[in-house]
């Protein structure tokens, strides 16, 4: 039995999400009830849910666990808002996965594992990608995502959608990161009263608030790394071009990446692996062969960006830990100040993106099937909010669209200028010389938080902060993680790590290693009360 989309679009007038959470209890049997109602997915590794699942567990029930949970302190109680909408076909998919469980046949780490996709991201389930915007709230796809697709093959259930600020945070300079038309204002997992960062908002707060084993954000530039390290996270943005980006609501092709959103590396690992479409440099599996011969790996060479004198105090305190953690684990750690030309990118990193969202929103809505969207073009878009300001437009405006509409195509001097002063301040006199000039592994910088409270008035508080390289990595491509550095103040605050273009793998094995000595992770108190 299966809720498809007419149906589905007649109960999303009444909530979408509470008439999802209401269609899975029905679809759940007495024994998936039953085992939902013992079992406590808080805090659960992916690795230990496997175990159960092996054992006394199904992915039925602990689709109705985290259904469950979602029901309790995300569309109620507290009330984060981090789910934008349930799919309706998760139930039938995780039996169907226990089927072929109980058959011998796994189709791989995460077979069974209910996972949240932002919702700027296509799937082929009932539910419409919306990016947050009332324009999108019919656009139902047929296929997914390449990226959700992979995920897919390899066992995941498409558990459902994470709210996002709307548009992916592109529409004004005034906006309430975690605030979408659709699905209202996500809080932070720490403070529902505290922002969550955008604009992978909802899955970096669905994710800490364990409302799914992991998350899928997206990223231009911090999306992914500032919601992760607001929230307590591990958030891997995968270099340009790794992950597919087809399917995804576009802002620029040359720096949007899709990455994983988890409580732990080796979380993030698993569903960065399955969505890579290419192979990358320095193998894991090379490096886990060397272990398993008791070889000894090489010293790390770490390049320690220097705190600002604005940071905080309490951050700048959790930064001098992390620094005593990478000495400890054996690395050895270098003074790497950041060259100014990567303070300077700021300016024609903006000019760029307003040409590329123009293109590519143009390109993506105009390619869309009659009905799926209210505009199929950014100018037919501005004018929709227009008309529909109430709604749309209740807390700040929309002048970044308005900026982009007014650019010309991409052959225009002033986007080709724009690139390339990007590729001369972030690359050929930023990073590259870095990594080659200091033969450094990874350099690692203070990143997001904490927190500051949501205001709708005047939208996010733009505070100085870490320095500019998780930015850096973005225009660049380049490979990046945040990593708990545990709390300032109650809320938490992250750690960039930043490697060279395709080098995911070793990334992932440096940050392990990190989490490893330093467990700086605090979850989030209980909240169902």
């Amino acid at each position: 039995m299966v809720l498809r989309r007419r149906g589905f679009l007649a109960l999303a007038g009444a909530g979408a999400v509470g008439a999802a959470i209401a269609w899975q209890q029905a679809l759940a049997g007495a024994d998936d009830r039953a085992r939902a109602g013992d079992f406590d997915p808080a805090e659960r590794s992916i690795a230990d849910l496997q175990t159960l699942l092996g054992g006394p567990l199904t992915s039925a029930a602990l689709v109705g666990a985290y259904v469950g949970r979602i029901a309790r302190i995300d569309a109620t109680g507290p009330g984060f808002r981090s789910v934008i909408a349930l799919n309706p076909d998760s139930m039938a998919a995780a039996r169907i996965l226990d089927a072929e469980r109980r058959a011998g046949k796994l189709r791989g780490p995460l077979h069974g594992i209910p996972v949240l996709i932002k919702d700027n991201i296509a799937t082929r389930d009932p539910l419409p990608t919306t990016a947050g915007s009332l324009a999108l709230a019919r656009a139902f796809h047929r296929a997914d995502a390449p990226l959700v697709a992979r995920l897919r093959a390899a066992g995941a259930v498409i558990l459902g959608k994470t709210n996002l600020s709307e548009w992916a945070n592109f529409r004004s300079t005034r906006s309430s990161s975690g605030w979408s038309a659709v699905g209202g204002q996500t809080g932070n997992a720490y403070d529902v009263r505290r922002n969550p960062s955008g604009s992978s908002s909802g899955s970096g707060t669905a994710a800490a608030l364990s409302l799914c084993a992991a998350a899928v954000g997206t990223e231009t530039d911090g999306s992914i790394l500032s919601p992760a390290a607001v929230n307590g996270l591990v958030g891997f943005k995968p270099s340009l071009g790794v992950v597919s980006g087809v399917g995804v609501v576009p802002i620029s092709p040359r720096q949007d990446v899709a990455g994983p959103m988890a409580r732990s590396v080796a979380d993030a690992r698993l569903l960065a692996e399955a969505m890579y479409e290419r192979p990358r440099r320095g193998s894991a599996a090379t490096a886990a062969a060397a272990t398993a011969a008791g070889t000894t790996p090489r010293t790390l060479r770490i390049g320690l960006v220097p705190a600002p004198g604005n940071l905080r105090v309490e951050v700048a305190a959790r930064y001098r830990a992390a620094r005593d953690a990478w000495r400890d684990l054996g690395a050895e750690v270098v003074d790497a100040p950041l060259p100014p030309t990567l303070g300077q990118a700021g300016d024609p990193e903006f000019t760029a993106l307003l040409y590329e969202f123009k293109a590519a929103l143009d390109a993506y809505l105009g390619a869309l099937a009659p009905g799926m969207a209210e505009a199929s073009s950014l100018a037919a878009l501005i004018d929709f909010n227009r008309r529909n300001a109430d709604r749309e437009l209740p807390l700040f405006g929309q002048e970044i669209f308005e900026l982009a509409a007014a650019k010309g195509p991409l052959t225009d001097q002033a986007y080709l200028d724009a690139v390339a002063a990007l590729r001369r301040l972030v690359e050929t006199e930023g990073l590259e010389p870095m990594f080659r000039d200091l033969r450094l592994d990874a350099l690692v910088a203070p990143g997001a938080g904490p927190a500051a409270l949501i205001d709708p008035l005047l939208g996010d508080r733009r505070e100085s902060g870490g320095p500019p390289l998780g930015s850096a990595a973005a225009i660049a491509g380049y490979p990046s993680i945040t990593l708990p550095m545990g709390l300032a103040k109650g809320m938490p605050v992250g750690m960039t790590v930043v490697a060279p273009r395709y080098a995911e793998d070793a990334l992932l094995d440096i940050a392990a290693r990190f989490e490893r000595e330093a467990a700086f992770r605090v979850p989030p108190k209980s909240l169902e009360t």
